[in-house]
């Protein structure tokens, strides 16, 4: 390849579209680099609680250097990793294939042959994951299997299809084995010990994060990735504004002001891989700056959230342990569209009980808060002991069984860069647009009987009681695939629209709700879109993206 540029391609990001871009890439004989704004975690250095607020939370700004962040919107509030190995290090591991239906709809229906096509891109990413159904089904699966019969869906009880290393058959966990999925190419794997603190980080060796697959093996190939960077500039090079002669990459430091970061690099192609609010909110940015004027102005278009709403039921002084298992161990279907699964922290895992609140009847609004503290005043009246023990942060993880409903109804929002009223010296990613669904009343309806069934007390996020905003770890769609640039920022190839050799790569990319978890959809279209870029003694350096299917 050509060594004036440093690198063949560059890939902002390194979750699940980063790094199944970065390996694919180094297969085919490219250079590639990885800019990863997070941190690099080991088994030594992931926070043991969710106490361990400076190792958990990432906000830099304040000092917080951890990988798990919060995003607060007028209308969602976004959850996702900063991370080298992306969300895949705080996620629940589940990876579940959507249903058919949904590439029928939105603006990727008719860019290929979906259905076709992008089962052998499943198989791959699945056999590239370790997925494996769940063998530890915890106290609060079992619980919910109950409370499935209470409302007649026993019979929709299902094991999750997860990312997690379980080892041989009847093994107890905490085995070390040899490489289990590459052929001795990639790192030794401990079973599974079922401690419940998939989603703070497994320190144990059993979760199949992507820094101990794709991005390890690409690493392996040469990849270089720049942790603690993130990039502040794309332009193309040699005042060509289609980037045919490639881009240079401008970075800083993201959080450690003493790293060791490459302050600008040149590549021939670059894949944006930030995740859907990272990539939404750069592109902005070098749209707005002038950088990358092409962009398509549909970008920021139909951001959707899986209708999510995070419920639970909360057991105050319970002598079960209901942290127990995976994160995400099992799940019910209470219709034909409202999933609910059964989801824990670690024992002692207990901050995120400081957004969680008694659940509340009433219809979203102005009223609702009201309602809320009348609830609450008449729990304190009549179970006072109680009622102050639901409310109280110690003991939440191994007492509570949070309920992360999803659904398959397709509402979304806009974001926009833009001057908020409160703050007009800086724009900043704001969204626009109807609310989203908040309040699901089949949902809270089975929370309700089912904490009255086994004696708990039915729970909400605060977010949504005081503020009518729903809480989501699934931000899609923003950057959608297309049929041309009014539409979408990016072709059925993942090209983005007036530029050459650019994609886009991860969430963003989503053009319709999917109703599960994204993750191992969005490293199956990166493998598609992978699949089409030749190996690099063929590449011939594309022309500019055009308007047409793929």
């Amino acid at each position: 390849m050509d060594t004036q540029y440093d690198f063949d391609f560059i890939v902002v990001g390194s979750g699940f579209g980063g790094s199944v871009s970065a390996f694919r890439l180094a297969e085919k004989g490219y250079r590639v680099a990885v800019i990863e704004m997070g941190r690099r975690w080991t088994a030594d250095t992931l926070p043991e609680t969710t106490w361990s607020l400076r190792s958990w939370l990432w906000q830099p700004w304040i000092g917080l250097r951890g990988f798990f962040s919060m995003r607060f919107f007028r209308h969602v509030v976004v959850l996702h990793g900063n991370a080298v190995g992306g969300g895949s290090i705080t996620y629940g591991n589940t990876l579940m294939v959507p249903p058919d239906k949904i590439w029928s709809q939105g603006t990727w229906a008719g860019l290929n042959d979906w259905l076709r096509v992008m089962p052998g891109h499943y198989a791959t990413a699945k056999r590239m994951l370790g997925v494996t159904t769940n063998r530890i089904l915890g106290p609060a699966d079992l619980r919910l299997k109950e409370m499935a019969a209470l409302v007649g869906a026993e019979d929709t009880f299902y094991k999750t299809e997860v990312a997690v290393f379980f080892g041989d058959q009847g093994d107890p966990g905490g085995k070390t084995y040899p490489d289990p999925f590459f052929g001795g190419n990639g790192p030794s794997r401990t079973s599974c010990i079922g401690c419940g603190g998939c989603l703070i980080g497994c320190r144990f060796g059993a979760k199949n994060t992507l820094d101990k697959n794709y991005l390890f093996l690409a690493e392996k190939l040469g990849v270089r990735v720049f942790s603690e960077t993130e990039v502040i500039d794309v332009t193309p090079l040699e005042d060509t504004a289609d980037g045919l002669r490639g881009y240079q990459v401008r970075n800083k430091a993201s959080a450690n002001r003493s790293a060791d970061i490459p302050a600008r690099l040149t590549c021939r192609g670059i894949v944006f891989a930030a995740s859907s609010l990272g990539t939404q909110e750069l592109l902005f940015r070098l749209k707005d700056k002038g950088s990358l004027p092409r962009v398509s102005g549909a970008l920021g278009r139909c951001v959707r959230t899986n209708a999510e709403s995070l419920i639970g039921v909360r057991y105050p002084g319970s002598k079960v342990d209901l942290s127990k298992g995976i994160a995400i161990g099992s799940g019910i279907y209470i219709d034909g569209r409202t999933d609910i699964q059964a989801t824990r922290y670690s024992a002692g895992s207990d901050a995120v009980a400081l957004i969680n609140t008694v659940q509340t009847l009433g219809r979203p609004g102005w009223t609702r808060p009201f309602l809320w503290l009348s609830t609450l005043a008449k729990l304190l009246l009549t179970q006072p002991r109680a009622t102050l023990r639901m409310l109280w942060p110690p003991g939440f993880a191994t007492e509570t069984m949070i309920l992360l409903c999803m659904q398959t109804v397709d509402a979304h929002v806009d974001m926009r860069l833009k001057r908020p009223w409160y703050w007009p010296f800086a724009k900043v990613l704001s969204t626009e647009g109807k609310r989203l669904p908040v309040f699901i009343p089949e949902a809270n309806e089975f929370a309700r009987k089912a904490a009255s069934a086994t004696g708990g007390f039915a729970t909400t996020s605060i977010m949504e009681v005081l503020f009518n905003i729903p809480t989501t770890a699934h931000c899609m769609g923003g950057a959608g695939m297309a049929r041309s640039a009014a539409e979408g920022v990016c072709d059925g190839k993942n090209r983005v629209f007036g530029y050459a050799n650019m994609y886009v790569c991860d969430g963003s990319m989503l053009s319709a709700n999917l109703g599960v978890n994204p993750s191992l959809t969005i490293a199956a279209l990166t493998e598609h879109a992978m699949s089409h870029i030749p190996v690099a003694t063929e590449q011939q350096w594309q022309a500019v993206a055009t308007e047409a299917p793929a």
